[in-house]
């Protein structure tokens, strides 16, 4: 009230000191740290500026609202949007990834796994290895956990997957943690045995489809067959289970990720209708990355940042338009990304938070028990680089790893009010950097963001978005998306 009686004295408007902005065509977009955004015609830009966004002024109750004027913040209704914004900065990492293998029987163009030939043995995790990666995810102060099956592929080492699995379980009952089991599979090796025990056990299974058949086998080549027709027999499997939820245990629906080659730009319809005819009702949009193989072959499979940009939006377009007509799919990229700028609430997506999770936000196992601050982190290691190494399940303790100089270090240099170019940048409430690809690419942590591809990506990803939240009729079905 005292704060209320007080504003009421003075009729002068002024900018808080964090307005960012940004110029599209005739309007100007301006956001906030709160993670308030709006769109101003230039005179009502200019006024903000000049501090003459008064009471009088049309925009002074929604941009007051917002934070966007000083002398009418909200100061305890908008400091509790930013602490549920950033909530995650009192958690332990949720996320454990478990490399089972880095054996593979697939040939991916854009493989960031390492992968090795289906054959050798030599990284493979043992039983009592993925039992003491367990227990160690377990020492996470993080109230839910989520242990992640990866490779390689995971299916290629079966018996350490049940063993994590049963343990994990049995963890649980006595730890009081949330715990999620997923599984990242090509579902090359899947059978009904194995489908049965997943399904009992609440594992959710996501996969890898990259379009029509000639598309995704080109991207993923298998050697032992079509693996576009073993991807589509699984997941209609997996499917039927979700919809009958007969047997007494809860079954996930499944899920698949689109990986954007450069054979994929010019095929946006045909990619989301293959998504639509296999009954997914979610589709991820991931941009490529120069990383692993990739990194070899992006002069024939890699593309400029405003390329994705521009398939990106036409896809998020194309979607919408099935929406409109009663198809059920959305963009879940897009669905992340908007509960950050809608709901100002984080949504896991630990790419783009501020710091970024290396480590504080996941830990990747590789299949030895070393510990990496993510799985970019732990690819780097396998090239015969430890700069993201942060211990052993073997030798090192939580309290340790968590204080190590690897994960101190990505937490300072993906910190955007440290970044010169985010500091100022109009999608900085929303965005994140990733130490690991300014390493690769760069040769730092800390990047240079005005040359930065990535940064490229996210800033077409971002442009597409609020380019769809500004046209009319747009923004209640992206809504949708967050809420589904």
């Amino acid at each position: 009230m005292a704060l209320k009686k007080a504003a009421k004295k003075t009729s002068a408007a002024a900018v808080p000191p964090q307005l960012l902005w940004k110029r599209d065509g005739a309007d100007f977009l301006v956001t906030n740290d709160f993670g308030h955004y709006s769109w101003l015609k230039k005179k009502d830009f200019d006024s903000l500026l000049a501090c003459k966004v008064g009471e009088s002024h049309p925009l002074f109750a929604a941009l007051s609202a917002k934070g966007f004027v000083r002398d009418r913040l909200d100061f305890d209704g908008l400091a509790a949007k930013w602490r549920k914004k950033n909530a995650y900065l009192n958690t332990g990492p949720g996320l454990h990834i478990l490399v089972l293998t880095l054996r593979c029987n697939h040939k991916c163009l854009y493989c960031q796994a390492a992968a090795g030939g289906a054959a050798a043995k030599d990284t493979d995790m043992t039983p009592a290895t993925a039992r003491k990666c367990v227990d160690f995810a377990f020492n996470s102060s993080n109230p839910g956990i989520t242990i992640e099956f990866q490779g390689g592929e995971p299916l290629l080492n079966w018996p350490a997957l049940t063993a994590a699995v049963k343990h994990a379980r049995a963890r649980a009952k006595t730890a009081g943690k949330e715990l999620k089991l997923a599984l990242v599979s090509n579902f090359s090796l899947m059978t009904e045995e194995k489908a049965r025990f997943l399904m009992e056990n609440e594992v959710s299974v996501c996969t890898s489809l990259d379009g029509p058949a000639d598309l995704h086998n080109k991207n993923r080549c298998f050697s032992g067959g079509n693996s576009h027709a073993v991807t589509l027999k699984w997941l209609k499997y997996f499917q039927k289970k979700n919809e009958a939820q007969a047997d007494g245990y809860r079954v996930f629906k499944p899920s698949a990720l689109l990986t954007v080659s450069r054979y994929s730009l010019s095929r946006h319809k045909e990619i989301i209708d293959e998504y639509v005819a296999a009954g997914l009702e979610d589709i991820f949009i991931r941009p490529l990355a120069p990383i692993g193989y990739a990194r070899n072959l992006w002069g024939s499979i890699g593309y400029e940042a405003k390329d994705f940009a521009a398939f990106y939006l036409k896809s998020l377009a194309y979607i919408l338009k099935l929406n409109r007509s009663g198809v059920v799919i959305r963009e879940k990229m897009a669905a992340m990304m908007l509960d950050k700028i809608v709901n100002s609430r984080d949504p896991g997506y630990l790419d783009a938070r501020c710091p970024c999770g290396a480590a504080i936000g996941q830990i990747a196992y590789n299949y030895n028990g070393d510990l990496y601050t993510c799985d970019e982190g732990r690819m780097v290691g396998w090239e015969g680089d430890d700069v993201f190494k942060v211990g052993s399940v073997f030798k090192d303790s939580y309290a340790k790893v968590m204080a190590s100089a690897p994960t101190r270090a990505c937490v300072v240099s993906s910190n955007l009010e440290a970044q010169p170019d985010c500091a100022r940048c109009v999608y900085k409430p929303y965005c994140g950097v990733c130490p690991v690809y300014n390493y690769e690419v760069q040769g730092s942590l800390w990047g240079d963001m005005s040359s930065s591809d990535r940064c490229g990506l996210f800033k077409g990803i971002f442009g597409a978005l609020f380019a769809l939240l500004k046209k009319p009729g747009n923004e209640a079905t992206l809504k949708k998306w967050v809420d589904k």
